[in-house]
């Protein structure tokens, strides 16, 4: 088959099989294009295109962008975007050779995940309670950070929940994550009640809404922009605002650190491995296993700090 001869063409097909034939998330395939984007008006500006692009030229546009300051993860992820465009080029017959394929990359800086203690939770709970300018935007704000913590979910899981999956009080929740996979994530007794708060709040004021006319929402946590949910980067830095009246250190407090917390204290509860990955969606226990390190760490802490042999060589 031949090349297109537009290397938007190439972006853009590449695009399209990524979302047909492996289910990938919305976010994944925005990142993708951007950094294939980013590729291609590099090769523009060096005289050439996907057809023609060379190893070398590929190793140099890895070697531009660590000269931009790019850190080793984005360069990582730039070069697995290359590397997959051409092997789908490869596959359509567009190309002989996939260019990228023998490249060592960068590699990414493994750092284990910031967590979150118990004490910092409950502040933040306790937080979330009471922070907001009226009764409604409160009970939202409850709603949000106790399923959350209770359930584990990425915050594009949380803002997107459609409010059928929390209708009838259920134990379990049903929660589509990356790459539409479903899973089905238990939650707790506080956060079934901040849910069914809020949803007796929000129906009431989807009434007021439908009798002027207006269209009703499918998400439990309605938005007024075109996605029609709550954002992410809204929820971001609404979290950020609760942690500080929360006397919670904002700079430790994402909604992903939220996420952290649940896998951490789950295991230092004793849950199975294999269960926290379920529950997180992983696809792959490698994933889930940072989490032992991030125990690990935390129980080398208490030692340091709390041994009494530790204690004598500090005042020594």
């Amino acid at each position: 088959m031949a090349a297109p001869a537009q290397s938007e063409t190439w972006i853009s097909s590449f695009l399209e099989a990524q979302a047909a034939d492996l289910g990938a998330a919305r976010n994944t395939l925005l990142a993708y294009g951007r950094d294939l984007i980013d590729f291609m008006e590099w090769l523009s500006r060096n005289g050439t295109g996907f057809a023609d692009a060379s190893r070398e030229q590929v190793e140099s546009y890895l070697i531009f962008c660590e000269a931009q300051g790019l850190s080793k993860a984005t360069r990582a992820r730039r070069l697995s975007a290359i590397r997959q465009l051409f092997r789908f080029a490869h596959d359509e017959g567009w190309r002989a050779d996939n260019p990228a394929i023998r490249i060592k990359g960068p590699g990414a800086n493994k750092s284990l995940p910031t967590s979150l203690s118990l004490t910092d939770v409950e502040r933040l709970l306790d937080s979330a309670r009471s922070k907001g300018r009226n009764h409604v935007e409160k009970l939202r704000n409850c709603a949000l950070v106790e399923l959350l913590y209770a359930s584990g979910m990425r915050v594009s899981e949380l803002v997107e929940l459609p409010v059928a999956a929390v209708r009838g009080d259920p134990k379990m929740i049903l929660v589509r994550g990356k790459g539409d996979k479903e899973r089905m994530v238990p939650i707790s007794e506080t956060a079934r009640t901040a849910a069914k708060a809020w949803m007796a709040e929000r129906d009431r004021m989807e009434d007021i809404a439908r009798k002027a006319g207006k269209p009703a929402s499918r998400y439990l946590f309605p938005g007024p922009g075109a996605a029609g949910h709550l954002t992410r980067q809204h929820f971001y830095l609404l979290i950020k605002d609760i942690a500080v009246a929360g006397g919670v250190d904002p700079a430790l407090v994402t909604p992903h650190t939220l996420r952290h917390a649940f896998a951490t204290h789950l295991l230092a509860g004793g849950a199975d491995l294999r269960v926290i990955q379920t529950l997180l969606g992983h696809a792959d226990l490698a994933t889930t296993e940072i989490y032992t390190h991030v125990l690990d760490e935390h129980l080398k802490d208490l030692v340091l700090i709390h041994h009494p042999l530790a204690r004598k060589r500090k005042s020594d």
